[in-house]
């Protein structure tokens, strides 16, 4: 699946079928209530709806691959028979597999396909993929994140594993990049990336992503605020993605991304 050459800003709606995600941790945990959540997303006009079984907030724990398997694939098979564009938010290439067997078309690997069983597959099954930038591991990734340069770091590590991917087989059609906001990151570190670095990603031969949905760096400005009370704040750092170059933007409010990306995409593409 080819994530370049769209004429609007994608919007990638969240579903975090797991007990223990950041924002919804549990609503969405049932099989049931995840299909209906997956539906009502796409219903409400998400481009894609990135289904998730396993926690990747800070300091989660890793879960088994069948584990993850068991929670995604009825979820995935369901949505996609329902004519929805799913990608598989997951590291494991087992996890994957399964997925795009349930019908997924994009791998969103928060490890930028470091498993090389990973780049075989989405070369292979040739679907859409995220590579995004994490400095360490979920559950140790925020203890003390630094950079020289954070900009230059990650747009440097993003560039290696992309070309990685293209060595293996890869089209180069099917990739998008993601800086990995607070994924290794602090708040200066995650300003950085959404002001200059998404400009230095999108200027670099890959369509961008930006997920900025309820992060906890909006915390870091606004002070003490629930997950569920970032939306707006949300809105503003996507807008200001758009603005400078970014394609995609991955949100838990599928309805205020629309409208953030549609006004932003009016205004900075002419539309």
């Amino acid at each position: 699946m080819s994530l370049s050459d769209r004429d609007h800003t994608l919007v990638m709606g969240v579903l975090n079928v797991t007990p223990d995600s950041f924002s919804d941790g549990g609503r969405f945990m049932g099989t049931s209530v995840a299909i209906a959540r997956g539906l009502e997303l796409s219903a409400q006009g998400a481009d894609l709806v990135d289904v998730g079984g396993e926690s990747t907030r800070p300091g989660a724990e890793p879960v088994s691959a069948e584990v993850e398997i068991d929670r995604v694939v009825p979820v995935v098979e369901a949505l996609a028979a329902a004519g929805a564009v799913v990608s598989i938010d997951t590291s494991k290439a087992e996890v994957a597999a399964a997925a795009i067997d349930a019908g997924a078309r994009v791998v969103n690997d928060i490890t930028a396909l470091s498993d090389a069983a990973m780049v075989g597959l989405v070369a292979e099954r040739e679907v859409g993929v995220v590579l995004m930038h994490m400095q360490g591991e979920p559950r140790t990734m925020q203890e003390s994140p630094q950079y020289d340069d954070v900009v230059e770091s990650v747009a440097g590590a993003l560039d290696v594993a992309a070309t990685a991917a293209i060595d293996a087989g890869v089209r180069p059609e099917s990739i998008c990049v993601d800086p990995g906001i607070g994924f290794g990151k602090n708040l200066s570190h995650n300003l950085d990336l959404l002001g200059l670095g998404v400009s230095r990603l999108a200027a670099s031969r890959f369509p961008v992503l930006v997920g900025a949905s309820r992060k906890s760096f909006i915390a870091g400005i606004l002070g003490p605020i629930e997950p569920d009370e970032r939306d707006t704040a949300s809105a503003a750092a996507h807008v200001l993605a758009i603005a400078a170059g970014a394609s995609i933007i991955r949100s838990h409010n599928v309805v205020m991304a629309l409208r953030t990306a549609r006004v932003a995409d009016a205004i900075v593409r002419g539309l």
